[in-house]
C-alpha cells in the first residue's frame, strides 16, 4: 500500500485555513478597536475644545442654508456670514436676557407663592391618603437644612461656579469657531478631504455632504418640534397663571433637543412650579398638557418633520441616548442622536446603500427638511 507522506504543520499553514483567517480578522478588528479607543480617550481629555467644535459644526450645518440664501441674493459672503451669525446671537441672547430679567422681577412674588405652596404640600402630606407624621416631616426638613449648611453643599456650590466659568468659556469659543465654520467651511472641508486617499476621496466628499444635510435637517426639525412643545406648554402655563411661564417654556424648548426624555423632564419642572405656586389643580392641568404635547410630538410632528431625514429606529435612538448619557452626561445626551444619524449616513454612503435617496437629498439641499 502506498504510504501517505507525513503532514507537517508550517507557520504559513496555521493561518491558511478557516480558523486562521478568522483569527487574522479578529486581530484586525481588535487593532482597529484599540485605535478607536485611543483616539476617543485622547479626545475626551480636551472636552473644553472638543465640545465647542462639535456643537459649532452642528449649528453651522443648520445655519449655512441662510448664509447660502443671502449669498445667492447678492450679499457679499462675509456680510452674509456676519448677518446670520449676529441674528442667531441676538435671538438667543435677547431671549436669555429677557428670561433673566423676568425671573428677577418676579423673585419676591415667587418666594411668597412658593412658601405658601410648601405649606399646602405639608398640609396635603399630613392630611392626605398617605400621611406623614410631624416627626417625619421635621426629619426631612432638618436633613435638608443640614445639607444646605454642610461643607459638601459648599463644595458643590464651588464646583458649580467653576462649571459656569467653563461653560461661558466654551460658549465664547464655540461662537468663534461657528463664525469661521460659516465663513470658511468649504475650504476647511476640502483641506480635510486632502488627507483621505484619492480612491476614497469622492465617496468621502459625498459622505460629508450627506452628513451636513442630515445634521442641518435634524437641528431645524428638532427646533420646530421643540418650539411647538414650548408653545403648547407655555400657553397652558399662561392660561393657568403660573409664574415664570416664559422661562419655563424656554426650558421646554431647550429640553426638546434631547429626544424622548428632554421635553418630558422640562415639563416635569413646569408641573413642579405649578404645584408649588398654584396648587394641585393647576399642576394636574399642566401635567395633562405636557403628556398631550409629548404624544403630539412623537406621533405627528417628528414623523412629519424628520421622518425621511432621520430614518433611525426608536430603539437605536434609545440606545444612543443611554450610551451618550453614560459617557458625557447631558452633553452626551444632546449629541448622541446627531452622532448616530451622521454615523448611519456615512455607513450608508460607504456601503453604497441609499445611493439614490442620498444623492437626491444632497441635490435637493436643506429645503427638503
Amino acid at each position: 500500500m502506498p504510504e501517505h507522506p507525513p503532514t507537517t504543520t508550517t507557520p504559513a499553514g496555521l493561518w491558511s485555513d478557516g480558523l486562521g483567517r478568522a483569527a487574522i480578522r479578529s486581530l484586525q478588528v481588535l487593532a482597529v478597536a484599540a485605535l478607536l479607543w485611543c483616539v476617543g480617550w485622547a479626545l475626551t481629555r480636551v472636552p473644553l475644545a472638543l465640545i465647542p467644535v462639535i456643537i459649532a459644526s452642528i449649528l453651522a450645518s443648520a445655519i449655512s442654508p441662510l448664509v447660502g440664501w443671502l449669498d445667492r441674493h447678492g450679499w457679499p459672503r462675509p456680510v452674509a456670514v456676519l448677518a446670520s451669525f449676529l441674528a442667531i446671537l441676538a435671538v438667543f441672547g435677547g431671549l436669555i436676557a429677557f428670561c433673566v430679567a423676568l425671573v428677577r422681577a418676579q423673585s419676591h412674588e415667587l418666594a411668597a407663592r412658593f412658601t405658601n405652596g410648601i405649606r399646602q404640600l405639608e398640609d396635603l402630606v399630613s392630611n392626605g391618603p398617605v400621611r406623614l407624621s410631624d416627626e417625619q416631616l421635621a426629619s426631612v426638613r432638618d436633613g435638608l437644612q443640614h445639607f444646605l449648611s454642610s461643607g459638601s453643599f459648599g463644595t458643590e456650590a464651588l464646583t458649580g461656579v467653576r462649571s459656569v466659568g467653563e461653560f461661558i468659556a466654551a460658549m465664547v469659543l464655540m461662537a468663534v469657531i461657528l463664525f469661521f465654520f460659516l465663513k470658511d467651511g468649504h475650504e476647511i472641508r476640502e483641506f480635510l478631504l486632502r488627507l483621505v486617499p484619492g480612491a476614497y476621496r469622492a465617496t468621502a466628499r459625498t459622505a460629508a455632504e450627506r452628513s451636513a444635510h442630515v445634521l442641518g435637517a435634524y437641528v431645524r426639525g428638532t427646533a420646530l418640534v421643540a418650539a411647538a412643545d414650548a408653545l403648547i406648554v407655555g400657553v397652558a402655563l399662561v392660561v393657568m397663571q403660573v409664574p415664570l411661564a416664559l422661562p419655563l417654556a424656554v426650558f421646554v424648548f431647550i429640553g426638546g433637543f434631547i429626544p424622548i426624555l428632554g421635553a418630558t423632564t422640562a415639563g416635569i419642572l413646569a408641573v413642579a412650579v405649578a404645584l408649588l405656586s398654584n396648587g394641585p389643580v393647576a399642576a394636574i392641568v399642566i401635567l395633562v398638557v405636557v403628556l398631550a404635547a409629548n404624544q403630539i410630538e412623537h406621533h405627528l410632528l417628528q414623523p412629519l418633520l424628520m421622518g425621511k431625514v432621520l430614518s433611525i429606529h426608536g430603539l437605536a435612538i434609545l440606545l444612543s441616548l443611554a450610551v451618550g448619557t453614560m459617557l458625557a452626561g447631558i452633553v452626551g445626551a444632546l449629541l448622541a442622536v446627531p452622532f448616530t444619524a451622521v454615523g448611519w449616513a456615512v455607513v450608508k454612503t460607504f456601503t453604497r446603500r441609499g445611493e439614490s435617496e442620498g444623492s437626491q437629498a444632497v441635490e435637493d439641499g436643506p429645503a427638503t427638511a
